[in-house]
């Protein structure tokens, strides 16, 4: 979710900072955020050096659908200032020492250990997926056809449009959109993908079956 996220907000006491494609998550497992000059939480650091801070992550759906959020991440911890090198200079940045995490996803919380945060590892479609998923969506709808035809039929009443929601290394998530509501249908991969280079094969794959789907009911 942060890999894919291109935005998150930084909150420490007093200051609510949106933060747009200037976060990284490093080796060791923290978030390293790359302050601007001059801004508020930037002289904030510069006097206080540490603080509690909470960082809010909402993961979501690059296609246009309804119900776009797909989940929401919370980090708390503490936040500290630090130095990073340049090509011509070094700048300043904040990083966040991991206290506790949750993860929100259709519907469930789950709370992720520091230690299992550190070593967890990015999805390898997370860079990708947005426009991965947008390439599908705008320019190749008999793909999207072909593959509605993995799903029961019965899941498919009253359908008025199918668009992709989500791809990750164990498939990928159509949206069935009806008047009541809308079912979010997935499609997995034989094999978890390692490398974005295997995408083409699995989809091709995939549809090559003739059966299986896990679905759930979208509010």
């Amino acid at each position: 979710m942060l890999v894919a996220t291109d935005s998150l907000t930084l909150h420490v006491p007093g200051i609510e900072a949106y933060v747009t494609g200037r976060h990284v998550v490093t080796g060791d497992g923290r978030l390293r955020v790359d302050l601007p000059a001059g801004c508020h939480l930037t002289h904030h650091l510069a006097h206080q050096r540490e603080t509690v801070a909470m960082v809010e992550v909402t993961d979501l759906a690059p296609t246009p659908v309804r119900n776009r959020v797909r989940g929401r991440g919370t980090l708390t911890g503490w936040l500290a200032s630090g130095t990073v090198a340049t090509e011509n200079d070094q700048e300043l940045v904040a990083l966040l020492d991991l206290a506790t995490a949750e993860l929100t996803v259709e519907g469930r919380t789950t709370s992720v250990d520091p230690d299992a945060f550190a070593a967890a590892r990015p999805d390898p479609l997370a860079a990708a997926e947005a426009d991965l998923l947008c390439h599908l969506d705008h320019h190749h709808p008999q793909t999207v056809e072909r593959l509605c035809r993995l799903i029961p039929t019965r899941h498919l009443q009253d359908v008025r449009q199918v668009r992709p929601v989500r791809l990750d290394r164990h498939g990928v998530v159509l949206r069935l959109e009806t008047a009541g509501g809308d079912r979010d249908v997935r499609l997995s991969f034989g094999a978890p993908l390692r490398h974005p280079d295997q995408l083409g094969a699995q989809i091709e794959a995939l549809l090559r079956q003739t059966h299986g789907c896990r679905t759930r009911r979208v509010r």
